[in-house]
């Protein structure tokens, strides 16, 4: 069973960086292409950013373009979010995901099967 444990969120100031890390096992991971979403209390879970098997295609949200980036380790079995010029609109959970064949479209979180618990960044002004 594929288990994804997030870890670095935090309380951090509008401008500031912070880096995500998805810890990743119990299958292959380098068969997997890993997502990330995120979430605010009373919301839709939004899609923020992909990334594919081998790592070197990525797809991010608008709101995100140009400030976040993904990236993955097959070696660590692991998927990090790089969050730059961080928002107060940024504020929410962020959650990995992963599927070994996407169910749908890969800003849908319908395609992922397994999700971590989600860590909180918190992005005050």
């Amino acid at each position: 069973q594929v288990q994804l444990v997030e870890s670095g969120g935090g309380l951090v100031q509008a401008g500031d960086s912070l880096r995500l890390s998805c810890a990743f096992s119990g299958r292959t991971f380098s068969s997997y292409v890993m997502a990330w979403f995120r979430q605010v209390p009373g919301k839709e879970r939004e899609f923020v950013i992909v990334i594919n098997r081998s790592g070197d295609t990525t797809n991010a949200a608008d709101s995100v373009k140009g400030r976040f980036t993904v990236a993955r380790d097959n070696a660590k079995d692991t998927v990090y979010l790089q969050m730059n010029s961080l928002k107060p609109e940024d504020t929410a959970v962020y959650s990995c995901a992963a599927a070994l064949n996407l169910a749908g479209a890969f800003w849908s979180s319908e395609a992922y099967r397994y999700w971590g618990q989600g860590t909180q960044v918190t992005v005050s002004s």
